[in-house]
């Protein structure tokens, strides 16, 4: 006896309906593929501004103002040492910076380049005490006001806490802080792939002075290995949506982009805030001065991410505690590290909240 079954009118018809658009749509899938893979990189940070200052690997841009009134304080963002800035200007509509400007603030923005072979000695006094207070007296002259908001995203938190923490009575106003690591061995992976039974530090930074960036995007990955597989595959599935492509080419090419690292500073880093966790047991010393973030009272604002595998809500959870502040606040936002801050999630979910709380305490 046959176990074939003969198909019902129609079904041979559907099928082969179903079958062509799949063919179809699989076609139109790799055809956009490959025009993507041959497109001009994506033009990212085109929110108008000046280079207010340039040093090394340093730029400290001003952003122009959008409205005839501005709020009194003005806002200088401190990317991560690892990343370029373009993070807070992806594009129009998707730019944490155009939506700062547009409602009245004066933006300022401390970003990095690759640091030059000179720069292989900096450490992190010379970020705190050096390039972070003279970028601030730069704001101080071009606005003609002396309070700051320092916002400070991921490692540029930890910078401006450091700096808020050893400079108590100075010209702080307000710190902002997003996915900012404070108990760095509750970052579970980053400590085993950083662990000091496997990775002799002092060799690696004494033999390529500079950190290269190969080595710094290594150890991200790692911190998430399917991350590309299922980026791709993302990508694959909406890629006949524009907008969503958009949004992920801009990502993808700031997460392409990391920068090499000052081995000093690269050093210094790893043994005493990773290893050590000093900034948490507030026993790290910068420049002659203990950063205790308990000496810290000016009003915060921390926002963190619920999925954040870079920065894990166990690592940042305990600074509101630490803090000395009064007048301190944490918003956790659905999310990972970089989409808390950036894409079209960002935009309704953050973005607003920073503003509120800015727009009261900017006056």
């Amino acid at each position: 006896m046959s176990d074939s079954v003969t198909p019902l009118p129609g079904q041979v018809e559907q099928l082969r309906e179903e079958f062509e658009n799949l063919m179809s749509s699989s076609i139109k899938r790799g055809l956009r593929r490959m025009e993507l893979a041959n497109a001009p990189a994506v033009e990212v940070g085109t929110t108008p501004k000046d280079v207010l200052y340039e040093r090394g690997t340093l730029r400290l841009y001003h952003y122009h103002a959008k409205t005839d009134d501005v709020y009194r304080v003005p806002i200088l963002i401190v990317m991560a040492t690892t990343n370029k800035g373009f993070l807070f200007d992806l594009m129009p509509g998707q730019s944490m910076v155009e939506f700062l400007v547009d409602r009245g603030f004066d933006v300022f923005m401390i970003d990095w380049v690759e640091p030059q072979p000179e720069e292989r000695g900096l450490t992190l006094a010379d970020y705190t005490n050096d390039f972070l207070p003279t970028c601030i007296r730069y704001v101080q002259e071009d606005s003609g006001v002396d309070d700051i908001t320092v916002l400070g995203y991921c490692q540029g938190g930890v910078l401006s806490l450091i700096y808020a923490a050893t400079h108590v009575g100075g010209p702080l106003k307000n710190l902002v802080l997003f996915t900012t690591p404070f108990d760095q061995h509750k970052m579970e992976l980053a400590r085993i792939w950083s662990d000091p039974r496997f990775q002799d530090i002092d060799k690696v930074v004494d033999t390529h002075g500079i950190i290269p960036e190969s080595m710094i995007e290594s150890f991200f990955n790692m911190l998430r290995p399917a991350q590309r597989t299922a980026s791709e595959l993302r990508l694959w599935d909406q890629i006949l949506d524009d907008d969503f492509v958009q949004s992920f080419r801009v990502i993808d090419r700031w997460a392409d982009e990391m920068l090499p690292l000052a081995g000093e500073y690269f050093r210094e880093t790893t043994k005493e805030l990773m290893w050590g966790n000093k900034l948490y047991t507030r026993e790290l010393m910068v420049g002659g001065k203990k950063a205790d973030v308990a000496n810290i009272e000016v009003p915060v604002l921390h926002a963190v991410a619920q999925h954040d595998h870079i920065v894990p809500y166990p690592s940042s959870q305990p600074l509101m505690e630490a803090l000395g502040s009064e007048d301190k606040e944490e918003i956790v936002v659905k999310g990972g590290h970089v989409s808390l801050v950036a894409g079209p999630r960002a935009v309704g979910r953050l973005w607003p909240q920073v503003h509120d709380w800015l727009a009261v305490r900017s006056v």
